[in-house]
């Protein structure tokens, strides 16, 4: 399957610097979002980083997405799934190591969301509260679940989900990238399918939009304006925080007449 892909990234109406990173290499079939924390430097750093290692951890072992894979393998056994878990694993322990050589540094972490399509299927990997989405016949479905005290909370029926949008504490996670040495990666493995939508993005989208709004915008205007379109709506509606979006489409006539 062929891989269409776009992004785009925002500081927001309040920030004075953009902690977030991402990528797209479609010719590998890799997407990543990163929200950095750690102030100035060590956010943007944190993110930069995450990023960067991903994308050689996965251009270092190509000889793993150049071989036929068993697509009845549990997650767990799948080699695709183990090499974008080891690479998030490899950006903590790189981002980790850098904070501990600079003092200004240290306590920096990034979020990361990152999905590689290989065969029939979409390997996401996660850590922290930036998300992904799969949109498919006119649904959407939010793949990942968030790190996040908030979402804790609302697990245990102690808060409704109206009280997590506006809950102070929305922006505390319970997971990052580079905060410890290492981290544990959760695997989400989706059988892709033709003219499938995938969306990674910060949580600067995601605590501003529902999920029928990033929905309607993405399957309403061309695929390209889709990320552009979703930030500028956030910002809109007070853009409290930077806002990263990419879209990823599975290739199909259908997707291919429409992004043209």
């Amino acid at each position: 399957m062929r891989i269409l892909a776009w992004g785009s990234t925002d500081v927001g109406m309040k920030r004075d610097h953009n902690e977030d990173s991402f990528l797209i290499r479609e010719d590998l079939g890799l997407c990543v979002v990163a929200d950095g924390m750690g102030g100035h430097a060590g956010g943007e750093m944190a993110s930069s980083i995450a990023v960067k290692t991903i994308e050689e951890g996965v251009t270092g072992n190509l000889e793993v997405l150049a071989q036929p894979i068993d697509d009845g393998l549990p997650v767990e056994k799948n080699p695709v799934a183990r090499l974008i878990s080891d690479c998030v694993r490899k950006a903590c322990g790189a981002i980790y190591k850098k904070a501990q050589e600079r003092r200004e540094l240290q306590g920096m972490g990034t979020t990361t969301i990152a999905v590689l399509f290989h065969g029939k299927h979409a390997f996401v990997a996660h850590v922290g509260d930036s998300r992904a989405y799969l949109m498919r016949d006119g649904r959407i479905l939010q793949l990942s679940e968030d790190h996040s005290l908030v979402n804790e909370q609302l697990r245990a029926g102690l808060i409704t989900e109206t009280q997590a949008r506006q809950s102070r504490f929305k922006n505390i996670i319970t997971r990052s990238v580079g905060f410890e040495e290492d981290v544990a990666v959760d695997i989400i493995a989706v059988e892709a399918r033709e003219g499938d939508c995938y969306l990674l993005c910060s949580d600067g989208l995601a605590n501003l939009l529902k999920d029928e709004e990033i929905s309607e915008i993405s399957g309403d205007n061309f695929l390209r304006r889709a990320p552009e379109m979703l930030i500028d709506l956030a910002n809109k509606r007070g853009g409290d925080d930077n806002v990263t979006v990419v879209v990823a489409y599975v290739d199909s006539l259908e997707a291919s007449q429409k992004a043209a």
